[in-house]
């Protein structure tokens, strides 16, 4: 293929069941997008919603690399639409990189597009800044420093915890950057709380009540780091949990919770469903044995992936199957030095664990992998997995679904292209509406 646009033509006509739309969301989503100094935002200041970081650094460069775009945020978020290949709208969440075939840039008019191989593709759209963005908590902090949104406003994401327990090269999973992003944000002199209080994400969650008066963030999301001892007294579930706990007594109803979590004993499980916690994510990161020995070597060491897997099966038992939903990172699968070296046999790795869970009910999603370059699989991988993959699995992923009779699940938003807001891979995207579940959920 003699260019990105060749490439992405060319998959786009081999996989017609794939909707467009995802094909250019997982490239961007995977290889990262540049930012003409046009399209970026003025920070807090301006009257674009800028890039929080809001637990990982998704980008494919360390601040002092990305130049104008690490004092300038770029958005959080872009939306895609029309161009030449009529695009319907797509969220997609920004992963910066200056060397990206693909650019953000304002034409002669200011009207922002998306630019491939030099040529105009798609109409962008950014986030406009939240009303609930412009006003701080009582000690100063910013909201999106303790509550930021994503998915266009539908999801709070709580990084309650920014650092992770398994650390080291002996510990860290191999393509997670959450301590280094920790460390290059501190740095840099960013406020980038470690642990927050309590109060102060309550506080934050009352500011956003009060202001977002369509009522668009719909779900929070409780998650951060992995604890294999306490944090502030308190173990993983109650850590965690505690804030849930919390966030319900104050606001009974009136967001979907959820919480990123290890895979639990059934025990600790039930604390987070007593605690208020609708869906559990207790994410299973890579299927295939050897790869997740090698890539989370601290949870293989801690927990196992054996027992990994019995406690995510376990889970419904407490929360139902269609409330568990395990995360994995699409394309480490294909990462060097031990991963699948063909796009067929990671695709059958992965459809084997997909088939593992859905035939129990347990639909999982996926986040697509972003080569940080501060993490191992980042440095030895800075392309990621082929961009084929990426379409290969949405296809297998809907079969998997349908063979099993199963639906989009809960928390995400509504499926289908157009209508989709999850950012951070295209699953909801490559879905039919008619997935949806209980309208809103």
């Amino acid at each position: 293929m003699g260019s990105r646009t060749a490439l992405v033509e060319d998959l786009m006509e081999r996989f017609p069941h794939v909707p467009r739309e995802a094909v250019f969301k997982e490239d961007l989503l995977r290889g990262g997008v540049a930012f003409d100094p046009s399209a970026l935002s003025d920070n807090e200041d301006g009257e674009v919603k800028p890039k929080s970081y809001f637990i990982f650094s998704f980008d494919h460069g360390t601040l002092p690399e990305l130049g104008e775009a690490a004092l300038r945020r770029p958005p959080e978020e872009i939306i895609l639409t029309g161009g030449p290949y009529d695009l319907r709208r797509t969220v997609v969440s920004v992963r910066v990189n200056p060397a990206s075939p693909y650019r953000v840039a304002a034409d002669d008019a200011g009207v922002l597009g998306l630019y491939l191989d030099g040529k105009r593709i798609a109409d962008v759209g950014v986030p406009p800044m939240p009303e609930y963005y412009r006003h701080t908590l009582s000690n100063g902090k910013s909201v999106m420093e303790v509550a930021p949104t994503i998915q266009w406003g539908y999801l709070i994401y709580l990084t309650v915890f920014r650092v992770c327990q398994y650390f080291g090269a002996k510990e860290e999973c191999q393509y997670c950057d959450i301590n280094h992003n920790w460390r290059q944000h501190k740095a840099a002199g960013r406020p980038y709380t470690g642990v927050k209080d309590v109060e102060e994400v309550l506080e934050a969650l009352e500011i956003i009540d009060r202001y977002d008066t369509q009522k668009a963030s719909t779900a929070y999301t409780l998650t951060g780091g992995a604890i294999t001892k306490t944090v502030a007294g308190r173990d993983e579930a109650d850590f965690y949990g505690h804030y849930a706990k919390a966030i319900e007594e104050r606001f009974p109803g009136r967001w979907i919770g959820k919480v990123v979590a290890q895979a639990l004993p059934k025990a600790d499980v039930q604390r987070f469903k007593d605690y208020g916690v609708q869906i559990y994510h207790p994410n299973y990161e890579v299927w295939d044995r050897r790869l997740f020995e090698l890539y989370c070597p601290g949870k293989e060491r801690y927990v196992g992936r054996d027992e990994w897997h019995r406690r995510i099966l376990d889970s419904a038992d407490v929360f139902g199957a269609r409330n568990v939903i395990p995360n994995f990172v699409a394309g480490v699968e294909m990462a060097a030095p031990h991963g699948f070296t063909t796009v067929d046999e990671a695709i059958a790795s992965t459809t084997e664990g997909l088939r593992f869970f859905m035939s129990h009910g347990i639909t999982p999603r996926f986040t697509t992998w972003c080569p940080e370059p501060t993490t191992p699989l980042g440095r030895a991988n800075p392309q990621g997995a082929p961009l084929e993959y990426h379409i290969r699995l949405l296809e297998a992923y809907r079969a998997t679904m349908d063979e099993f009779g199963l639906t989009s699940p809960p928390g995400y938003g509504p499926p289908g292209p157009g209508r989709a807001v999850f950012s951070v891979s295209s699953f909801m995207d490559s879905l039919s509406p008619e997935d949806a579940v209980v309208a809103g959920k």
